[in-house]
């Protein structure tokens, strides 16, 4: 596999590695300072988890109606665009006094801007990069969101420790703001990867074409539902350990950074191919502890252990890459994405309603049990599909 290092020689990898940075820290800090807002104002894990992962929900409108855009768009000015919306909606936030019904409106109407950068961004890389080095880029993404989130989570709760929640949001705007900058002076104007003008039609179109082979189905299921159920056990950090939620976050970062590093550098192909599974699996059985309320070392134990697991999603991304033609790379990415992030925004919404209904320690356990039953029943149906074209391979081969 090529060097991280060597990517950077790549035009315009830099800049785009550097913007995307900037946003995920900008994600992370925004992020947990406006759940802690929301929480510390209405006391609710519900509200709290959807003001942090609300941005979700919105992105199965977002791959319902926009995603033609992935690849009719040109990147640059649609990523700088989609950063400057970001610190605008930031900035706003961390206005005094508005009501959480507000706020949650401004998080949803992120989220829905979000839908379409997912594919942009990951379908650029896909341009920048030689097919050989897709994996290396992607996993070295991955590794900069496990520090970035680290720092970032770390970083906001001692913050928030020390000055207001509003004015840990202007601080994420500020890089959003930055980010856009570099996406802007960084990258150059490149043309859209296909012909036509974004339409819903034709978003509707490519979804059915993606949708329609089995193999890619199994694929997408696997990248959106077992991570996304995971997700919604993250969203109980700040209800759970409610001056603890940054720490917790950042042995999540640790986690996913091992299990990127491990698979994206350490593994070779064959090894990928067998431990989708098994790291899906244990993405989700350490959270099973979360039955007994764990004290918080023990919780910080399980916690960076199972997101070791997050690096199945490189396996699975590389699976999808070889079953997809490549003038549908940025929107078969753009529905991976947005799929994935709607899975984990609904997550969020049923994960807070568990805690609130019986709490956040039983919700994270129903959500890692629901995880590992899904992770169970897609392996046995790729089982099942892979006997199935042998046995029909075996039969073709008998009568000729």
């Amino acid at each position: 596999m090529p060097s991280y290092r060597s990517l950077f020689r790549t035009p315009e990898f830099t800049p785009l590695f550097l913007a995307s940075s900037a946003q995920t820290a900008a994600q992370t800090m925004g992020g947990l300072a406006l759940g802690t807002l929301v929480y510390r104002a209405t006391g609710s894990p519900l509200l709290s988890a959807l003001s942090m992962f609300g941005p979700s929900l919105a992105q199965v409108l977002g791959a319902t109606f926009l995603l033609s855009g992935s690849d009719r768009l040109p990147p640059r000015t649609t990523l700088s665009v989609i950063a400057g919306a970001f610190a605008a909606g930031t900035a706003f936030q961390a206005v005094p006094g508005l009501p959480p019904g507000v706020l949650l409106g401004v998080v949803l109407l992120l989220g829905l801007v979000a839908a379409l950068g997912g594919g942009v961004r990951w379908g650029l890389v896909n341009e920048i990069l030689t097919k050989d080095r897709y994996l290396a880029g992607r996993s070295l993404f991955n590794i900069m969101n496990g520090l970035t989130q680290t720092v970032g989570y770390a970083t906001g709760g001692v913050l928030l420790a020390v000055i207001s929640p509003r004015t840990c949001l202007l601080l994420a705007a500020t890089l959003y703001l930055t980010a856009a900058l570099l996406l802007r002076l960084g990258l150059t104007a490149r043309p859209p990867r296909a012909t036509g003008r974004p339409s819903v039609a034709a978003t509707w179109r490519t979804n059915a074409v993606l949708w329609s082979s089995r193999p890619r189905r199994l694929t997408y299921l696997g990248l959106w539902v077992p991570n996304g159920l995971i997700v919604g056990c993250e969203s109980l950090y700040v209800s759970y350990a409610p001056t603890s939620a940054g720490t917790l976050f950042a042995c999540a970062a640790v986690g996913m950074l091992v299990g990127d590093v491990t698979v994206g550098r350490l593994l070779s192909p064959e090894a990928r191919a067998r431990l989708a599974t098994p790291l899906l699996l244990l993405l989700a059985v350490p959270y099973l502890a979360f039955a007994a309320h764990p004290p918080l070392p023990l919780a910080m134990l399980c916690v960076t252990l199972a997101s070791v697991g997050f690096g199945a999603s490189l396996v699975q991304q590389e699976r999808l890459m070889t079953l997809t033609p490549g003038d549908l790379s940025g929107h078969a990415l753009g529905l991976h994405s947005a799929g994935m992030l709607t899975l984990q925004g609904v997550s969020a919404a049923v994960a807070g309603s568990l805690a609130q209904l019986i709490s956040p320690a039983a919700g994270m356990t129903l959500m890692a049990g629901a995880s590992v039953t899904v992770t169970v029943a897609l392996a046995l149906a790729g089982r099942e599909g892979r006997s199935q074209v042998r046995n029909t391979r075996g039969r073709l081969d008998a009568e000729a």
